[in-house]
């Protein structure tokens, strides 16, 4: 499936020989928030999850011929609706293409994408701090979730809770 912006760009999903790129956009995005540290995915982590296990999908923008950015996305579960959604982990954008609608492309692209699926919505985490990001997704109509807080276990965290239950009792 490939979505045409214009004659010089498109959107298409990643092929498993893309691995190298999709982990160089993450990266970048990484260092672009500032969390370049917290980066530890391989190329055979992005192959296995992404192409073998399809845990995640991803979506790349090309300009002549080029990848500029790319658009990372998985399935969840809405209980209230019933129905799945489409949570957006990544996107991101080349800085010297930016500005040029590329990144509402994109959420046309995913937008479609929920509506194939008979997806009931889109979700995504925005910094805080990313003024321009949140003022560009206000711009196309979304409503921030200020009465929500995320949480995270990871790490040591969730490998001691992993242990509070003793599976050997039940087998």
């Amino acid at each position: 499936m490939v979505y045409a912006i214009d004659k010089s760009a498109l959107i298409r999903f990643a092929r498993e020989s893309e691995v190298e790129t999709i982990l160089y956009f993450i990266r970048e995005l990484a260092a672009y928030e500032k969390m370049e540290d917290q980066v530890h995915a391989t190329g055979e982590d992005i192959r296995r999850t992404i192409f073998i296990d399809k845990r995640a999908e991803v979506l790349f923008c090309e300009h002549e011929g080029r990848p500029v950015g790319f658009a990372l996305f998985f399935h969840n579960y809405s209980t209230f609706l019933g129905s799945p959604g489409l949570y957006l982990e990544d996107l991101y954008i080349e800085p010297q293409m930016r500005g040029r609608g590329y990144g509402k492309a994109f959420f046309s692209a995913l937008a479609r994408i929920a509506k194939e699926r008979r997806c009931g919505r889109i979700e995504w985490w925005c910094l805080d701090w990313n003024k321009h990001s949140i003022d560009f997704y206000l711009s196309m109509g979304a409503e921030q979730m200020s009465e929500w807080t995320v949480y995270r276990l990871c790490g040591e965290k969730l490998n001691a809770l992993a242990g509070v239950i003793d599976q050997s009792a039940v087998e």
